[in-house]
């Protein structure tokens, strides 16, 4: 059996996120729209010790926050086994579907997640049921917005892609309340298009309303394979 690697990040800091640009040697960045402004930084919450987070604001403006690795695609997609996120809404997403949040891996960030070229995300729209989404795009393979039949709330949840299986079947397991349950099992996700690097993402944004939300990551973990 291969050795393996596993890399933890537990945002055991303070304060906001360095901009594009300005990374000061900082592996997490941050990028926003809007000017109420919404913010992305790490927070102390009661039942976390460190934690991630971005937040909308409730001004009537076209807002965007979002913590990722500026670009460097660092996560070899071909030694990836497993990255999970422990994640929770603090504050529910407004219910306008144009209100939004996904976190997962991705190559170059964009606002408009659609327009991503390659990724594997968790989403939740802000329709108000709180229905977790999944997604895998290569550049050639797209799944979009797959229904998981779990959702996303105030509670803490786990969040796991697995790669053990080949880049030809991707799987995306949750925590339904009782433990990791595989979800969207009924569809084949196929990333063996891609063959090079990946990045944290995780962003909240929303139209030109009053909607809020935020969106709190507690854990990120990436497990590797060795060379």
């Amino acid at each position: 059996m291969a050795d393996t690697f596993r890399i933890d990040h537990h945002f055991l800091g303070e304060g906001s996120l360095s901009a594009a640009g300005d990374e000061s040697g900082s592996q997490f960045i941050q990028a926003i729209t809007g000017s109420g402004p919404p913010t992305v930084g790490y927070v102390s919450a009661v039942d976390a010790v460190g934690v991630l987070q971005a937040a909308l604001s409730a001004d009537s403006e076209v807002q965007n926050a979002c913590a990722y690795s500026g670009d460097v695609l660092g996560y070899d997609i071909e030694r990836l086994k497993s990255v999970e996120f422990r994640a929770r809404l603090s504050t529910a997403l407004g219910t306008t579907a144009t209100t939004m949040v996904a976190f997962g891996l991705t190559s170059a960030r964009n606002d408009a997640i659609d327009s991503i070229t390659e990724a594997l995300l968790f989403r939740v729209l802000g329709d108000g049921s709180g229905a977790v989404l999944v997604e895998s795009d290569d550049g050639t393979n797209d799944n979009n917005d797959v229904a998981t039949g779990e959702t996303l709330a105030t509670t803490w949840k786990r969040f796991v892609i697995d790669f053990t299986q080949g880049l030809s079947d991707v799987r995306f397991y949750m925590d339904g309340g009782y433990g990791l349950k595989r979800v969207a099992e009924s569809t084949t996700f196929s990333v063996a298009n891609y063959t090079a690097g990946l990045q944290f993402f995780a962003q909240i944004q929303k139209a030109a309303n009053t909607n809020v939300g935020t969106l709190q990551i507690d854990r990120f973990s990436v497990e590797f394979k060795e060379l």
